[in-house]
């Protein structure tokens, strides 16, 4: 499978593009990594250094490779953060010019706007944009508990409740909902749920709550998803396999004692997943 992708980028550690490309390549498939920034480290530092790529110069980048007449080769599009509606914009005439040359590719878009604790941690207004403009153009989404509710509008505090807002959003465009960081009343204490919805059905993995919450998780999660959704062509496989390999990373993570992700030490994990989590199916 050949990847455009097109996030932000990272000289030490591991968010965007410097999360999502070694993943997927660990798993054969050819990533296009197009970068929106590329930073000395995450933000989450509070300090890092390195340039703010301008919409321009990414759509330059994305014009020189149409230039090659490989567009049509692509099977996917996977984006991430969004820092500007301009950014967005190009995105989504990558999209537009993929999916014109080869009408089966897919448009993964990971909506990062926020999470539980935080809040929005993104611009005024885009979280408007990504419900209203970017969502709808989506074939994939892989929002968190919180993004889903704001997506959706209502609140998720029950089995019912999440599968009402997931329908919301499908609704709007994405046949294929990914939910990552679910609690609720019927999540076991010191559990999360992920939870995959498709035209098939919906399906959840319960893995034990680990205390850690690195930079870069949901990166990987939608890039892993994409890959084993798009191969298995199962929600529930790739659901599976999705959160076999990230709660592999998360120990690895959690056993070194570093706040940025062990990709490299957990890679086996990534390219062969564990038979660890069922999937159950809600509906």
């Amino acid at each position: 499978m050949k990847i455009l992708s097109i996030q932000s980028s990272v000289a030490y550690g591991y968010v965007g593009n410097s999360a999502a490309v070694f993943p997927l390549q660990r798993l054969g498939h050819e990533v296009w990594p197009v970068l929106t920034v590329h930073f000395s480290n995450h933000t989450g530092y509070g300090a890092w250094r390195g340039p703010l790529l301008a919409p321009a110069d990414v759509a330059e980048v994305i014009a020189g490779i149409a230039d090659r007449g490989v567009l049509g080769d692509a099977d996917a599009i996977l984006s991430g953060y969004q820092g500007d509606p301009a950014m967005g914009a190009v995105i989504l005439d990558a999209v537009s010019l993929v999916k014109t040359a080869n009408p089966d590719a897919v448009y993964c878009c990971d909506p990062v706007m926020g999470d539980v604790g935080r809040g929005m941690f993104v611009r005024p207004g885009i979280p408007e944009y990504l419900r209203d403009v970017v969502v709808p153009r989506a074939d994939i989404v892989t929002p968190n508990q919180f993004e889903l509710e704001f997506l959706a509008g209502r609140r998720t505090d029950s089995v019912v409740d999440l599968l009402a807002a997931v329908d919301i959003v499908r609704a709007s465009g994405p046949r294929h909902v990914l939910v990552t960081s679910v609690l609720h009343g019927a999540v076991p204490a010191g559990s999360l749920d992920v939870v995959a919805v498709s035209d098939e059905g919906a399906w959840a993995v319960t893995t034990p709550l680990l205390p850690i919450n690195p930079n870069g998780g949901g990166d990987v999660t939608a890039a892993l998803y994409l890959a084993h959704l798009r191969i298995s062509g199962s929600p529930a496989i790739a659901l599976e396999r999705t959160t076999a390999s990230i709660f592999a990373v998360l120990e690895a993570t959690l056993a070194a004692g570093t706040r940025e992700l062990q990709l490299i030490a957990a890679q086996e994990a990534i390219a062969h997943p564990p038979n660890r989590f069922p999937a159950r199916r809600l509906r």
